[in-house]
């Protein structure tokens, strides 16, 4: 995309590049939409990219398997420096992130024998699955009335008993999606 005509005369350099993608590219937490949406405005804001570019960058990341952020680092890199840019920047978007996953994942095991630290970890995950019913139970509750209480009734029963077989989750969904085909549709209360 750089040999056609360029925005600017220059491009950033190689150095500059990838301090800008570790930066930004480690700067959120989630979503790597977000770091994607972080990177255009730095780079916008130098003049280094502008809203066609970024499009087509971010639609191959999109098209591309795997994880969209580092498609669209290698494909950002690639248009700046080609393979050494393409390098860069997805060493710059991943190593430190996965540094600082190793490290916590190392702390996380030294510490697990500790009785607290395993009472903890319990709490939370009653509590994570508590969470989970309650949500739930909030997506099925305006089911759970009159006729079709039968129905979800027996939904529910279906998905444990394909659940606790051994069916996959995929599996699971595939028979409930067909089961919900069967379902009479609801009447207006």
């Amino acid at each position: 995309m750089r040999d056609a005509a360029p925005l600017t005369p220059s491009k950033p350099p190689l150095g500059t590049l990838a301090w800008l993608v570790t930066r930004d590219a480690n700067k959120t937490i989630g979503s790597g939409m977000a770091s994607i949406e972080l990177l255009r405005r730095t780079l916008e804001k130098r003049g280094w990219l502008d809203d066609l570019e970024h499009g087509t960058l971010f639609a191959v990341s999109r098209f591309t398997p795997g994880t969209n952020v580092l498609a669209y680092l290698a494909a950002l890199g690639w248009s700046y420096h080609r393979i050494v840019g393409a390098a860069v920047a997805v060493i710059g978007g991943s190593l430190p992130g996965s540094v600082i996953v190793t490290i916590l994942t190392a702390a996380a095991a030294s510490v697990d024998r500790w009785r607290s630290v395993r009472v903890a970890l319990t709490v939370a995950t009653l509590v994570a699955g508590g969470l989970v019913l309650a949500n739930a139970w909030s997506l099925v509750r305006p089911y759970v009335r009159g006729a079709r209480v039968g129905w979800t009734l027996t939904s529910v029963a279906l998905a444990a008993a394909l659940y606790f077989s051994g069916a996959t989750p995929v599996r699971v969904l595939l028979v409930l999606a067909i089961w919900g085909m069967l379902t009479p549709p609801r009447t207006a209360s």
